[in-house]
């Protein structure tokens, strides 16, 4: 595409969201935040993890959200015996008896990682090596995945026998936590009724990859006011226990707090936010808008806070 100038970008970039939107939700009905959470993700280059009871159409959502990108899509459902050769990759003897290296499903622009925690951390690390790295490393070779690279994890809050919790360290690598509820009833309602019919649904792809990392591009150039970045450091610095301006709540609720990734994700989450409504530059309001999803993850509850009921969310309200 011929780069236009920032200005018609950002209209530009207006018009794409809304019809990106329109196309999701010719399949996906309501969750409207979790979609919003989902492509502001995209277009600022992180990934997601998705955290919600089965059967609330979280694969469904990544499947349609692929399409409607233009991007290729694989799935992983992780299990305890999954190998990192069986996402990264592996060599064979080929017919010339050369070896010869087979690409894994991680050679695709979306990766659902279905219920990442229920894989060990042999394998967990590799994808997250993926995540981070945009590469692999497979029999003293480095493979470059495809751009954009863009991964959704889901986890099932429920079940916790035979998991492998994912450490703090490798959470942190997602940005946005996002919490996927059940439907309203009006919600639910229009749900069954366009599921259990034979209507077909097509999704139209509305960005190609070169247009996506042009507006990935553009995201990062938006000028962002030094009270807003002040605003965004200060806001990360306040879930610290035992640093000056911590607040009670997080004293007594909190034994660890977000490192300064959190404080990157909360600018550039706020720049996209702030795109997405026409606006070329963001204000405190578009980081209080991501600041719980960004937060989510990285906050440790403590014995009391767990004791007493106190959920992050409270924690994050009580900080905003």
């Amino acid at each position: 595409m011929s780069r236009p100038s920032d200005v018609q970008a950002v209209e530009q970039f207006g018009q794409k969201y809304r019809q990106l939107k329109a196309e999701v939700n010719k399949v996906i009905i309501g969750q409207e935040a979790v979609v919003d959470d989902v492509l502001i993700a995209i277009f600022s280059k992180g990934h997601c993890l998705l955290v919600g009871v089965p059967g609330l159409a979280k694969t469904l959502l990544v499947n349609t959200v692929s399409r409607a990108l233009g991007l290729s899509f694989n799935r992983i459902q992780f299990t305890p015996d999954l190998m990192p050769s069986d996402i990264i990759g592996s060599e064979i003897l080929d017919e010339d008896r050369k070896f010869r290296f087979v690409q894994g499903p991680l050679f695709a622009n979306i990766i659902l990682a279905d219920e990442i925690n229920r894989t060990p951390p042999k394998t967990q690390s590799a994808l997250l090596e993926a995540m981070q790295e945009k590469a692999v490393t497979a029999a003293g070779h480095t493979w470059k995945l495809p751009e954009p690279f863009f991964v959704l994890a889901t986890q099932n809050p429920i079940e916790q026998e035979g998991t492998y919790p994912l450490p703090e360290a490798q959470l942190d690598r997602f940005m946005f936590n996002i919490w996927v509820d059940y439907p309203t009833y009006e919600e639910e309602l229009a749900v069954v009724k366009a599921t259990t019919g034979d209507a077909k649904v097509e999704v139209s792809p509305v960005l190609t990859a070169e247009e996506i990392a042009f507006f990935q591009g553009l995201v990062r150039r938006i000028p962002v006011p030094d009270n807003v970045v002040e605003y965004a450091v200060k806001l990360v610095g306040r879930t610290r226990p035992g640093q000056p301006g911590a607040p009670a709540i997080i004293n007594d609720h909190v034994s660890w707090g977000a490192g300064p990734r959190a404080s990157q994700y909360l600018v550039v989450g706020a720049k996209c936010h702030a795109l997405v409504r026409g606006r070329f530059s963001p204000d405190i309001e578009d980081v209080q808008a991501v600041a719980t999803s960004i937060l989510r993850h990285r906050l440790v509850r403590n014995y009391k806070a767990e004791a007493e009921g106190v959920t992050v969310e409270k924690i994050i309200q009580g900080i905003l």
